[in-house]
Formats: C-alpha cells, structure tokens, sequence
C-alpha cells in the first residue's frame, strides 16, 4: 500500500457530511485585496464571539454580551481564540496551541504574482523570519524552537507568491506562517514543486485560490487501534510538527468569451504526508475530497452550491508537477526542469 493509499483510509475511516463555507462569496469579484476583506469578513462569521478589529486595525478579544455568559465568564474567557492574521498577500488564523497556522488562504492572480511596473520586484535575500509581535508571547512560536530541530520552517503560504511588494514577502517570513516540515525531499522539492503548480493554475483560470491547512492525522497501530502521534519541538518543547499538510484550490474563469459574467470553478486538494515524497510520485495520487480535509481539519472551505457546481481540477487543466532540483543545480549547473507523469483522467 503506497503513501496515497493509506492518506485516502485514514481520512475515509470516520465518514464524511458536506457542510457549508467560506468560498461561496469569494468567486464573484476579481480584485486581490477585495477578496481578502471578504476572507476577512468570513473568518469572522467562522469565529464571532472570538476576534473582532477594531477601527484602528487591531484584534481584541469580545465576550459575547449576553448577561448569562458575562456572568459566568467576568473574570476572563478561556477561548480557544484563534488569532487572525491579515496580510497584504494572505489572510489565515493562527493555532495557539500547536503554534502554527489552522490554515492559510490566498489569491492569485497573474498580475499579483509580479511587482507593479512601477515598482521593483520584492528581494527574497532581504527577507528574514521573524516571531510575530502581533501574538501572546505565551503562544507564539519562537526563532529558538527552530534552531537544531532537524525541520525547515516551511512556509504556507510562499514567498514567491508575494512578489508584488517587499512588505508582503517578508510578512511571509514570520513565524506565525511557519509549520515544521522534512526539508530535503518535502519543503525543498515536492512541496515546493507543488507551491509552483498553484502559482502556474494563474494561466489558464483568471482567479486562483489557494488554502495551506496543516493536518494530524491518526495512524492505525497493530493493535487495530487508531492515534495521532506527531513531535513537538523547541525546548522547551512548543512547536507541533503536522503529519500531513494540505493544498486545497478553487480555480476560476469565464465559461466563454461571449459569457464573461458566468464563471466555470474548478477544485482540487491535495494531501501529502510531512515526509520524503519521490519526485516521480504522480500528484493525482494525493488528491482527496475537499470534504476530507474539512473533516480531518475542523474548517469549513466551500458552499454546497460551490461543491456541486465544481469541476475536478485535473479534468479542466493537468495537474502535472514541474521539477526543479535547485539544491543539485547549485552543484552541477543550471537546473534542467522536467515534468511528473500525469495520471490519466
């Protein structure tokens, strides 16, 4: 049994219900900041009694004003409040307990993946992590809980993916975007190659966009018992590190030239296990059901409607993976990029 094969039992073991989201809003306007005030506006329906922003732009926490709920929480609400982060180029919510990301989400255009001609392009050599200041300091992830781990601090959402402003790439850079992944074969090679399969979606859909969830799923043992096991790093220990992550996209353009105003969506996800992945593993045999993901996850992602009226990714454009060795290229010369082998559709 291949890697696919036990991801698609493991999320398949418990059953799964279509439920209502986020995106069904998200399709009918095509400007990049706009969409990430509706993700905004959504995250807070997601999570009313948590996190509101104020007029300044800043979060506080708002108990709910029922006088029953006052009463009983007057001296502090234990939450779980999940903190919201708002970027120029993404938007997500933060998990105090594991100290990363619940999930990221992002638009992509073409014109969003390139600087302003009137602008220089962002530098990815003046980007530098960081720890976000916005967070508790009891919550936060820390640049020490790094240091020595044996994990690359993987990025959800890239910083490729925020060229248009040095801003937006280096706020890529903090901590509060970083998950613990397996560097060589994952976070430098497969992952990376499927962060650029999203970015490439932008030439042939108008609007792509693309959500990070990191995800712990359970294992079966030999006793015919399921569990999560996964590390925590940092001493003292406080980072989670995920079993799996995964890429979920809603892809969207014109049915047709004469009908600009009736938008075809197309939708994937993809989960792949925090581990070394071949580069000749076909990326159709990680694709599961949005709803395999909202379940493992706890997030709802798309509408019914949306769910109902989408289109398989990999039947409207080829979910085919561009490989890149960079690391090996630096060696040896210039990399020479070659392609995964499609799945049949």
């Amino acid at each position: 049994m291949g890697l696919s094969d036990n991801i698609y039992n493991i999320l398949y073991k418990a059953g799964f219900v279509f439920v209502g989201g986020l995106a069904g809003s998200m399709i009918a306007t095509h400007h990049h900041h706009n969409n990430l005030k509706m993700l905004k506006n959504d995250l807070d329906v997601l999570h009313p009694p948590a996190v509101e922003f104020g007029g300044d732009g800043k979060k506080k926490v708002e108990v709910s004003k029922d006088p029953h709920v006052l009463e009983i929480l007057k001296y502090g609400n234990p939450g779980p409040v999940s903190d919201s982060l708002v970027h120029k180029a993404y938007v997500g919510a933060y998990d105090r307990r594991l100290r990363h990301p619940a999930w990221t989400a992002e638009h992509l255009t073409a014109a969003s993946l390139r600087a302003p001609p009137s602008e220089p392009p962002a530098d990815r050599t003046k980007s530098q992590f960081n720890e976000d200041e916005s967070l508790p300091i009891s919550f936060r992830a820390r640049l020490a809980d790094y240091f020595k781990s044996g994990y690359d601090r993987g990025h959800m959402v890239p910083a490729a993916d925020a060229k248009f402003s040095q801003e937006a790439m280096d706020e890529t850079f903090l901590l509060s975007n970083i998950a613990p992944q397996v560097g060589d074969g994952f976070n430098r090679h497969y992952w990376a190659y499927l962060e650029d399969w999203c970015r490439r979606l932008t030439g042939s859909f108008a609007d792509v966009y693309v959500f990070t969830v990191p995800l712990y799923l359970p294992r079966q043992g030999s006793d015919g018992k399921w569990r999560v096991t996964h590390e925590v790093i940092g001493n003292p220990p406080n980072v989670s590190v995920p079993t799996h992550f995964a890429k979920v996209v809603l892809a969207s353009k014109p049915a047709s030239p004469s009908t600009p105003e009736t938008v075809e969506v197309s939708t994937g996800a993809f989960v792949v296990p925090n581990a070394i992945i071949p580069d000749e593993a076909p990326m159709q045999s990680f694709m599961m059901p949005v709803e395999a993901v909202e379940h493992a996850a706890g997030i709802l992602l798309f509408s019914k409607a949306v769910k109902a009226a989408a289109k398989n990714i990999c039947t409207t454009t080829k979910c085919e993976l561009v490989i890149r060795r960079f690391d090996d290229a630096q060696k040896n010369g210039k990399p020479k990029p070659r392609r995964t082998q499609s799945s049949p559709n």
